[in-house]
């Protein structure tokens, strides 16, 4: 978890990777009027939110299942990460994907392709609550560290 740009769905990717646990995007679950919004530069809002964290919750609840999933989603709030853990059994384990506002801006300047426009970052921080119970993990580092340092953690 983690605000946009902090590399969620590439570190998310390279964990599925390493460990065979099946790996699900939140932002290929949002409905197509959350993405026309954050495009045209709107933050969304607790109302524009809530049904999408329904949604994962429900993906999570069944690959709890299977064999557990690996889920990329900001889950900026701590209300946020209790919903997605409201369904289930047993307890998410967080990680947190910590970065300064100027190298995640950075990073969201030199992206292409995402719905998410840079201008929104300041947003993102405004809302985030940082997880007091999750794993924090430094994102100023190479990807394969961080997915290591995140491995031996989980371990």
């Amino acid at each position: 978890m983690g605000v946009s740009g902090s590399g969620k769905s590439t570190i998310g990717t390279q964990l599925s990777q390493k460990s065979g646990i099946p790996f699900y995007d939140a932002d290929d679950y949002h409905p197509q009027r959350n993405v026309d919004k954050m495009a045209s530069g709107q933050a969304l809002t607790d109302i524009d939110r809530w049904p999408w964290l329904q949604r994962l919750a429900t993906l999570l609840a069944a690959a709890e299942n299977d064999q557990g999933a690996i889920l990329a989603c900001s889950a900026l709030k701590d209300s946020y990460r209790q919903l997605l853990e409201g369904p289930l059994a047993y307890p998410l384990k967080w990680i947190y994907l910590d970065g300064s506002k100027e190298l995640i801006a950075r990073r969201m300047q030199e992206r292409t392709g995402h719905f998410m426009p840079p201008e929104l970052l300041d947003s993102q921080f405004a809302t985030l609550e940082i997880p007091t119970s999750a794993i924090h993990i430094s994102i100023d580092q190479a990807v394969d560290q961080i997915v290591d340092q995140i491995l031996i953690t989980l371990n």
